[in-house]
């Protein structure tokens, strides 16, 4: 429970914290830290319209979306404090759950019969499974390294005690950083502020949601976001003191947010020719990991 709690307090100011950044870099005032939580909670009072040419799918879809994040929130733990849900291959769990929210976010833009919304459609089913590789071979690789298979076990018994190890949880956190930019159709992948429905990814796919559906797709993205900085925070949190912890939680997803920022500042959009080249390195550096583990383990 406590990491649920964690997870949506921090969800709350993550975006903002990234835009604000943003402004910053660029010499603009910009917009608080709260902007965007206003912006939900606006989008929540308004009605929502849909297409004769849609069927119930577009209805539920985004119901589904936002349920499937908040159901694998669950499987989170914090340091010593499990997830609400834990068990042997919760990871496995886990990453299907946000494969399922996923589909549904697809399928309900194939359905509005739009050719935009089917052509970003397709980007975001390639880039999803491109990542999965990596993120499986990443949790996979702690799992080998701890003995363990659940989110709690792996964290709770893995000792960061070396230079390889430290170098291992950076090169963890490097990967699971970019895998929630991808997820969250984020540069250098996806560029949100664009309005060109040829270069759109996850834009393009929401175009035809407006009003509470529109406010669900937007709450699941910052809670995505605050989830995958979770998972980073507990590679470092776990032999902290409680009193430190809670702390530290939000000074690591602070600044997870604020590299964001600084990502999307200073770095261009890939080509999209180049978007696959680059989700598929990651698994490189996941296999690395693996390596390391084994090296670790000595049992390359």
């Amino acid at each position: 429970m406590l990491s649920l709690i964690l997870i949506l307090l921090a969800s709350l100011f993550f975006s903002g914290i990234i835009i604000r950044t943003k402004s910053i870099l660029s010499g603009r005032r910009g917009a608080g830290i709260f902007q965007p939580l206003k912006d939900v909670i606006r989008l929540f009072k308004k009605g929502t319209v849909y297409s004769q040419t849609t069927s119930v799918i577009f209805r539920i879809a985004p119901v589904i979306y936002f349920s499937s994040i908040v159901i694998a929130l669950l499987t989170i733990p914090f340091g010593s404090h499990r997830g609400i849900i834990s068990f042997n291959g919760d990871f496995i769990f886990f990453a299907y759950l946000l494969a399922l929210g996923k589909f549904f976010n697809i399928i309900s833009a194939i359905d509005t019969g739009s050719s935009f919304e089917g052509m970003g459609a397709s980007r975001e089913a390639l880039y999803s499974m491109l990542a999965e590789p990596a993120f499986f071979l990443l949790i996979g690789s702690f799992a080998l390294f701890t003995g363990h298979t659940s989110f709690y076990e792996i964290f709770n018994f893995l000792h960061l005690g070396s230079y390889i190890t430290y170098l291992l949880g950076v090169m963890a956190a490097f990967v699971l950083v970019m895998i929630a930019m991808i997820e969250n159709s984020r540069m250098p992948i996806d560029d949100p502020k664009t309005h060109l429905e040829l270069t759109m990814v996850h834009e393009v796919m929401i175009l035809d949601n407006s009003g509470f559906d529109l406010g669900l797709i937007l709450s699941a993205g910052y809670l995505k976001f605050a989830m995958f900085g979770a998972i980073i925070s507990n590679f470092f949190i776990v032999d902290i003191n409680f009193g430190y912890s809670i702390p530290s939680y939000f000074a690591i997803q602070i600044i997870f947010a604020i590299v964001i920022g600084i990502i999307e500042s200073f770095i261009a959009r890939f080509r999209m020719s180049h978007n696959s080249q680059f989700i598929f390195a990651l698994t490189s550096v996941s296999i690395l990991i693996f390596f390391g583990v084994l090296l670790v383990l000595e049992k390359f």
